[in-house]
């Protein structure tokens, strides 16, 4: 008895613990900071054009006055295409970026991030938690809402007082431990009781929030009244093991704070059934079933501008909710040769990952055994529905944010948060709204609209320097860049718009950033392990 109690596990470690015991240990965590300048007792950014996050448009040229890692001035220094007087403009600093010509954003909040996935061990050498920060950073991902903390609660405390420190080159961190309720993951909580105490224990250890994927309905409702008392951010991935029970709006009903991705939603708006018309042979153990037949839900609920669609909508509005949709993530479910062609992965795509990305028995996300033409035209019409729901939320003031979820399904860490962007961009936000999903949006979902997300006089300096306007183009946002033709040479260019990366005052260089990906990247791939697939050419 001694031995079984010495063996257990802390309150949010529980399923990192019985991962490792299954051969995937926690990532390599960073210890050290090998990139970044600063900060600076006083930083000058001159002559910027801002776009600040609110969704106010563009201006320029403003000098942004940095101290001690927090915005303390913003003048306006002159006019469009107007010679800036240089004696009416702040001070020097103790260093200073010449934003002349140059956009300047809030910096990114990614809300539905992972730091690495032990998974892939499953398929070789799993990357240090570096390879994913510097990922992020690269990409102008300034904070995280980590969900899961599958690499332990502790795990996860000790890099977030790391990053707070600026002791390692990642972004602001923070920890939504798992709330072990369900079967197919772990489950430890059995009834309302205990669960309570076990988040009492959670928020006692550090925990910012907790990542649900559903519950027994009253340990459920019970866990989001504790929640509500204890002060801890809550999401939900509703796991379609228990979505019959509570869909989205129910759990809405009991405070969650945000719905992850899609699940629970097409259930809110079920007009003639309460469980979905699975195939007789369904298994949701077996992946390929899991996500195909996911692609039918929307199609199976109330259409775009009935009743019952207004209804849910209307409901979700007077909650205050949010939705995290992450589109990225499934995105290769409606076109996956596009998806395994993406221009980064030849440079930037761990090994490990690339294997564990094939089609491959109990791999999550990996169920591409026999997908097909009618797979990809069933996920389009989910897709635009989808789509059609949450631009609709976002239009009638619910909150929209832009969250990931990288690491899986041919999603990398940064480029997947980009392609984000673009795909809220399709589901019909103005770029501008886009910006705001990613930045203002975000930090107030987070519970740092006060410090982050607005590029405003006393805030933390969390900023991107773009040497083009992001607003034209989100696939300058990509760390491969975007393709252009340069017409007097007629050659192919890659023009990359982020140059610096700002978060609390340090500034990361993102092209040295990349540099170090890329030669991680290298090495992964001449170790001789076995491959499931050829490097991508």
């Amino acid at each position: 008895m001694a031995d079984e109690a010495v063996a257990r596990p802390a309150t949010g470690d529980e399923l990192a613990f019985d991962r490792t015991k299954a051969g995937q240990p926690p990532l390599e965590p960073s210890t050290t900071r090998d990139r970044g300048i600063g900060p600076f007792k006083r930083l000058v950014l001159r002559g910027a054009t801002v776009i600040d996050g609110t969704g106010a448009p563009p201006i320029g040229p403003t000098d942004i006055v940095v101290e001690n890692g927090r915005i303390v001035l913003m003048k306006k220094v002159g006019s469009a295409k107007t010679v800036i007087k240089e004696a009416a403009r702040p001070p020097g600093g103790d260093h200073e970026i010449d934003c002349h010509g140059k956009f300047v954003t809030p910096g990114f909040v990614d809300c539905h991030g992972h730091a690495g996935v032990a998974y892939h061990a499953a398929n070789g050498w799993v990357p240090p938690v570096d390879y994913v920060y510097k990922l992020w950073l690269a990409h102008g991902v300034t904070t995280v809402r980590e969900m899961g903390s599958f690499n332990g609660l502790g795990w996860m405390l000790d890099q977030k007082q790391r990053s707070e420190a600026n002791s390692i080159a990642a972004p602001r961190l923070l920890s939504y431990v798992y709330f072990p309720a369900v079967n197919d993951m772990l489950k430890t909580v059995h009834t309302p009781d205990e669960g309570r105490a076990w988040l009492r224990q959670a928020k006692a250890r550090g925990a910012d929030g907790v990542k649900f994927f559903g519950a027994p309905p009253a340990i459920m409702e019970a866990a989001l009244d504790e929640c509500r008392k204890l002060g801890l951010r809550t999401g939900c991935h509703h796991a379609q093991t228990a979505v019959t029970r509570m869909n989205a709006l129910t759990t809405a009903g009991w405070g969650l704070g945000s719905a992850e991705h899609y699940y629970g939603l097409p259930e809110a708006l079920f007009e003639d059934r309460v469980v979905q018309n699975y195939p007789h042979d369904y298994d949701y153990n077996d992946e390929y079933f899991r996500f195909s037949v996911a692609g039918q839900m929307f199609q199976q609920g109330a259409k775009p501008g009935s009743a019952k669609w207004n209804e849910v909508l209307d409901k979700f509005l007077a909650l205050d909710f949010t939705f995290v949709p992450t589109f990225t993530i499934y995105d290769a479910n409606r076109d996956l040769m596009r998806a395994r062609q993406a221009d980064w992965h030849k440079a930037y795509t761990w090994k490990s990952m690339w294997n564990y990305f094939q089609p491959q028995r109990g791999g999550h996300g990996s169920y591409w055994y026999r997908w097909s033409t009618q797979n990809e035209i069933e996920w389009k019409e989910n897709y635009r529905l989808w789509m059609t729901f949450i631009n609709e939320y976002k239009n009638r003031g619910g909150r929209v944010c832009a969250g990931s979820d990288s690491g899986f399904i041919f999603q990398i860490f940064g480029f997947g948060y980009i392609r984000e962007l673009e795909l809220l961009q399709e589901a019909g936000f103005h770029p501008i709204e886009v910006l705001r999903a990613a930045t203002s949006q975000g930090a107030a979902l987070c519970g740092l609209a006060d410090e982050i997300g607005t590029v405003e006089v006393g805030k933390k300096a969390d900023l991107l320097v773009h040497d083009h306007n992001p607003l034209t183009d989100f696939k300058m946002l990509y760390g491969t860049g975007a393709m252009r033709l340069n017409d007097e040479t007629r050659t192919i260019e890659w023009h990359r718009a982020l140059r610096f990366t700002i978060k609390d005052g340090v500034i990361y260089d993102t092209a040295e950033l990349l540099a170090d990906v890329r030669a991680m990247v290298d090495k992964s791939w001449e170790d001789d392990g076995p491959t499931l697939a050829e490097r991508p050419k």
